[in-house]
């Protein structure tokens, strides 16, 4: 049994696919955007493979590839992204990853049909977990998704001269 894995949404009734998550396009505040960056990350392969390299590597080198579940590394991605974007705090995190409508299905783990919650992330999880995502992993994160962004804008421009 693997430790921790890449991340696995489960097919079920009452939970949104990532692809399909609905953001707020007008919204003036930080979140929206950033979770609509991270949506771009797990719909892109090529994105997606180089993101998750990186952060196979910082968060799972040196450990021991069976024991205890883990958790997901887009969670810890998702909530590692999420706290540095608003500057918060531990409590506001949790609060965010346990209660926020829209990260909760960004992260794949959205309420169900009766309102309960699938999966719950208690404190000291998002701590230990979030913890291992360094500014230096997230400038690196950063960078391939600038690059990446830089990209689509070339091609933009190329076919707007075609």
């Amino acid at each position: 049994m693997k430790m921790r894995q890449r991340f696995e949404q489960q097919t079920a009734l009452g939970i949104t696919p990532i692809c399909e998550v609905k953001l707020p396009l007008k919204s003036r505040d930080e979140l929206p955007p950033v979770l609509m960056a991270l949506q771009y990350i797990f719909i892109t392969p090529e994105l997606n493979e180089e993101i998750f390299s990186l952060l196979e590597k910082k968060v799972c080198e040196g450990k021991k590839p069976t024991g205890r579940k883990g958790m997901d590394l887009w969670h810890i991605l998702v909530l590692s992204v999420v706290r540095h974007t608003l500057d918060t705090n531990w409590d506001r995190l949790e609060l965010i990853a346990n209660y926020d409508a829209l990260t909760r299905k960004i992260m794949g783990v959205s309420m169900s049909e009766f309102e309960t919650y699938e999966i719950e992330f208690s404190r000291q999880s998002i701590i230990d977990n979030v913890c291992l995502v360094d500014e230096e992993l997230l400038h690196a994160v950063n960078t391939i998704v600038v690059s990446y962004g830089q990209e689509l804008l070339k091609k933009k421009r190329t076919k707007k001269l075609n």
